[in-house]
């Protein structure tokens, strides 16, 4: 039953200052009444909603000195009626009270069914809530950003936008074909095929966003590859500003990749300084240089560090977007020509935060900081379904009858349903908050 009282703790495991028991459902003032005695003269079932209230929590042979707050229906997180219990934050203890109000009449919650019944009551989205769990999942500051977007309802509302476009659309096709004999406003072809392109062009910019924003969401592979003894080694260590790989004069010192990671523009960048790649190399070192090639040939981004002459990075076009052109050791040799997009100093650290700037632009580009990059694979599945639908009508007009146009339309408007929620079924509902921990 979508309104019976569920309970579970609400922060995370392990020893801290305070622990969060959230209680929701039709009356979870019942549940608190039962294990919660004031330390005041006020009842529980007489708590002002949104206030704090001190007293002990009665468990299961013991007690603990905490606070209840009441959080009155519509305005919760979940839309209904809450009661938080805050206890002291020992492991021991939240499950002690956590057991205790499951014994006073609330069942356990299940995975993100708390943030469930918030969908469910219309009190965020469903692209909302997947930037909830993106928000608590990240492992970047940007990750974080991206998802507060989706929380904060920026893709909904765009979405929505575009939905009654499409509304106001079909509304005017379905006059025109619910009454030919009337004087109504006629859809004018060159209106509708306007009008429908203008949204396929608005929703593929959303879709154009995945390409960086899966990379907020992922993480970005950076390749440093080049010659042996070009410094990629010491250059791995400037970038993420402790030694990290070993550096040494001798040729071939690399021959399994290196691991780092740094965070630029709040963007998780996690480099591999790969064996340097040549010619009359041993099984063990050739080993490592085939392990280099497909680490570049995976990578989001590529460093190719010279120290020398630029000789063109084999298996990689120049052309290749992915490709940063690197002269290392400026502080003792000077470039070429300009065959190099930067020139720079893994010893002195000249120029180490331009490689960066360059490293970003390859990788994300430049995005609004007030708009929605798609991060979820789900939202740009949806998104793609809904431009093949419009582009599928625009192609029809003029070419087939407007109820026959009108089935791609309607597509259309469904597909972008399913990132709101509005026409999401239950199994694509339920995999968006099996995502979410028990207490959320």
């Amino acid at each position: 039953m979508l309104n019976e009282n569920i309970a579970a703790i609400s922060t995370a495991d392990g020893i801290g200052g305070v622990a969060i028991i959230r209680i929701s459902g039709d009356s979870p003032l019942s549940v608190a009444r039962r294990i919660f005695i004031p330390a005041g003269k006020k009842e529980v079932k007489d708590f002002e909603p949104y206030r704090m209230y001190p007293g002990r929590i009665m468990c299961d042979g013991f007690e603990d000195f905490g606070l209840c707050v009441y959080f009155r229906a519509p305005r919760s997180f979940t839309g209904e009626d809450v009661v938080e219990l805050h206890c002291h934050g020992g492991y021991q203890i939240a499950r002690g009270v956590l057991k205790a109000a499951l014994g006073a009449g609330a069942r356990m919650a299940e995975n993100g069914e708390f943030s469930k019944r918030a969908f469910l009551n219309g009190k965020l989205s469903l692209a909302s809530a997947e930037g909830l769990i993106d928000m608590i999942n990240a492992d970047s500051l940007a990750e974080v950003r991206a998802g507060n977007m989706l929380y904060a309802e920026k893709l909904t509302s765009g979405v929505v936008a575009e939905q009654n476009e499409l509304k106001e659309i079909l509304a005017g096709i379905s006059a025109d074909i619910d009454y030919p004999e009337e004087d109504v406003a006629s859809t004018e072809l060159a209106d509708v095929e306007s009008r429908l392109k203008a949204v396929d062009g608005r929703i593929c910019a959303m879709i154009k966003s995945y390409e960086g924003g899966k990379k907020i969401k992922n993480g970005v592979t950076v390749a440093l590859c080049g010659a042996p003894n070009a410094g990629k080694s010491s250059l791995l260590n400037a970038l993420i500003g402790y030694d990290k790989a070993i550096v040494s004069p001798k040729a071939g010192t690399t021959r399994d990749a290196v691991e780092g990671s740094i965070q630029i523009d709040g963007v998780k960048y996690n480099l591999y300084d790969t064996a340097g790649i040549r010619e009359n190399a041993d099984d063990i070192e050739s080993a490592g240089i085939s392990m280099a090639k497909k680490i570049v040939a995976s990578a989001d981004v590529i460093v190719y560090v010279c120290e020398g002459a630029y000789q063109p990075l084999e298996g990689v076009a120049d052309e290749d977007p992915r490709l940063i052109k690197v002269f290392n050791k400026c502080d003792v040799n000077t470039a070429e020509g300009d065959k190099f997009d930067v020139c720079v100093s893994a010893k002195t650290e000249e120029n180490i935060a331009e490689l960066k700037k360059l490293m970003s632009s390859r990788a994300i580009g430049a995005t609004a900081s007030d708009s929605a990059v798609i991060i979820e694979e789900r939202h740009y599945g949806a998104l793609c379904r809904a431009s093949r639908s419009l582009r599928s009508a625009i192609s029809a007009i003029g070419e087939f009858p407007l109820d026959i146009i009108s089935l791609d339309i309607t597509a259309a408007w469904s597909a972008l349903g399913e990132i709101t929620g509005e026409t999401a079924n239950e199994e694509i509902i339920s995999e968006v908050f099996a995502k979410f921990c028990v207490g959320k």
